[in-house]
């Protein structure tokens, strides 16, 4: 009888913990719809007159803003953060331009953790919003880099008086895995392309510091990058380059914000409570400053153009893998393929825009939605536009579109292959105290197995394996860009390079953001000022993604803890979390960039 009570008393338990959970979902979805639609009429009633377009740009800024009922919210803290994708915030930025309520923009700046090429388009906007005689002004308790480098476009720059303005150069650090591995009894077996001297993304496995020839492509690209950033300062703040690099060198306005004043790096040493005084001025209000956000002002525009025709923005961004997956955050062949045919197939599209910001990943899987572009450009102009990332397989999806711009920050080439394989036999019978035995029918039926080395003949046939699919790539490139496939060779062997550098390389075609690339595309297609701009893949509507969010909120919440907690020392584990993902034939670039 007590076990009946035991089980009767734990039915009725997870039974009212069910109905708790769903009415608390129901509340959570009342409570979201409420928001959204007081968020809606708020914002018609926010923009006024004399309004300033407030930005804070302190996150890792996504391609796209991403339509998710919870994709602002920081799990970690449980408040609301910035979100919004680049695209939105061009967008803003364009449309304030010509917007009568709008005055000028107005940035708070400290350290902005995503990659230069994205800062650098924000940036040439900031530029040509200027031009409207509208202002841009800056502050920031203190400016990291990235931040730094934005702000140096505007018209004013200020910086709180017991504020900081890092300025001391760009570096790469790489963590390797060689020792923990060999401690660890795990050998990670290694097959390169050939003659892929410069596909560093093994080498964590089986160096302990960078080869010279990763050295030398990293101080290259770094040099490149770097001297990218300080044209753009010089030219802006009228500082010479050499001088920039003194400055940096011996850190001289790291903690001195009157020395950056005294440089003539920022134009006022202000308290938050001067700034918005000077914003008063500016705007000519008495009162309060009607600031209005990128999230807010997105919303207070829509899309003018009622023409049919369409140039269809396609997103890749992340990583790219075999199948299907969240597309919301990798590239998955499945996925990326089926949108790519969607667009091919509707007569409304005239053209194809390919936002490629992707590292790279599964070869089989680059050259999967490589093949649907192919298709594409037979029947519509396909034009790329890289952004952060268009590196390895990022670029073999690329290669053969009718045009590529990239910024001149923008990671490429990377064009190599490579294959991991890991071998976890001495790791189970020594450290764990398990051993294994095998029943097989063939000589190589056990081929793949993790739980035992790679036999001679197994090397052999991945390495053949690699170096047909290194000969596939370097073919593919060479003939989407009209070169030989030794001159493609002799830039290949895995060697990354800068959006700048790869022009004269004969990789891009010509410098420009994603705006540019889309005006081209209906260039391309004839459509004159007859088109509009379509984002594909389309959004997945509210409820599906209300549900999604909930199913994955418990990781993105441990993900974000993560991240909080680690600090710098995330993106380490990320490393290591990728050591198990990034097995089989790969096409990937061999590390990530940002300015900080």
């Amino acid at each position: 009888m007590k076990f009946y009570k035991i089980v009767l008393g734990a039915f009725i338990g997870t039974l009212i913990a069910l109905v708790i959970n769903f009415f608390i979902k129901v509340g959570v979805v009342s409570s979201m719809i409420s928001s959204f639609s007081k968020s809606d009429k708020e914002t018609s009633a926010t923009l006024k007159p004399n309004s300033v377009l407030y930005m804070k740009l302190d996150y890792a800024i996504p391609d796209r803003s991403a339509d998710d009922p919870f994709g602002n919210i920081d799990f970690a803290t449980m408040q609301t953060k910035e979100s919004t994708g680049l695209n939105d915030i061009l967008r803003n930025i364009e449309n304030a331009k010509t917007d009568i309520n709008i005055k000028g923009i107005y940035l708070e700046l400290s350290s902005i953790p995503t990659s230069s090429a994205t800062i650098e388009e924000i940036r040439n906007k900031l530029a040509e919003f200027k031009e409207s005689g509208k202002f841009v002004v800056t502050y920031g308790e203190s400016y990291g880099q990235s931040a730094y480098y934005l702000a140096s476009v505007a018209d004013k720059i200020i910086l709180n008086p017991e504020g900081a303005l890092d300025l001391h150069g760009m570096a790469s650090q790489i963590m390797f895995y060689k020792h923990l591995l060999e401690k660890l009894d795990v050998e990670m077996q290694i097959v390169r392309g050939p003659n892929n001297k410069f596909k560093s993304a093994v080498e964590p496995y089986f160096l302990d510091k960078m080869s010279e020839a990763n050295r030398e492509q990293t101080d290259k690209l770094l040099g490149s990058v770097w001297g990218q950033i300080l044209m753009g300062i010089s030219q802006s703040r009228n500082i010479s380059v050499e001088q920039l690099n003194q400055i940096a060198d011996n850190l001289e306005v790291l903690f001195d914000a009157q020395k950056a004043l005294e440089y003539g790096l920022v134009d006022n040493l202000y308290y938050k409570d001067q700034v918005l005084e000077e914003l008063k001025g500016l705007t000519g209000s008495n009162k309060s400053i009607n600031a209005i956000g990128n999230e807010k002002y997105a919303k207070t525009y829509k899309a003018k153009a009622t023409s049919k025709n369409e140039v269809a923005v396609i997103y890749a961004s992340g990583s790219i893998y075999d199948g299907k997956g969240d597309e919301a955050k990798n590239i998955y062949s499945e996925n990326l393929s089926k949108t790519i045919r969607k667009a091919r197939e509707d007569e409304n599209v005239k053209a194809v825009v390919l936002r490629v910001n992707s590292p790279g990943g599964s070869a089989v899987a680059s050259a999967i939605i490589g093949r649907e572009l192919d298709l594409t450009k037979e029947v519509k102009p396909v034009i790329v536009s890289m952004g952060n990332y268009a590196a390895s397989g990022g670029y073999w999806i690329s290669a053969k579109s009718d045009y590529i711009f990239a910024d001149a920050t923008t990671l490429t080439g990377s064009i190599g292959v490579f294959g991991t394989f890991p071998n976890l036999k001495g790791f189970l019978n020594k450290k764990v105290g398990l051993t294994l035995d095998v029943a097989k029918t063939n000589e190589n039926a056990d081929f793949g197995s993790i739980t035992q080395p790679l036999t001679e003949f197994q090397h052999k046939k991945l390495q053949d394996m690699v170096v047909k699919t290194y000969d596939d790539f370097t073919k593919r490139v060479a003939e989407g860009r009209g070169l030989s496939q030794i001159y493609v060779d002799s830039i290949g062997q895995g060697r990354v390079w800068s959006g700048i550098d790869a022009i004269g390389l004969g990789l891009v075609d010509q410098l420009g953001d994603m705006e540019d690339a889309i005006a081209f595309a209906a260039e391309r297609a004839n459509l004159g000022d007859d088109y509009k701009v379509t984002e594909w893949p389309k959004q997945k509507d509210f409820f599906t993604r209300l549900m999604e969010s909930m199913n994955n909120s418990e990781s993105d919440k441990l993900d974000a803890a993560m991240k909080q907690k680690l600090g710098v020392y995330y993106d380490y584990l990320k490393g290591l979390e990728d050591l198990q993902k990034n097995t089989g034939i790969q096409a990937r670039m061999p590390f990530d960039m940002v300015i900080e």
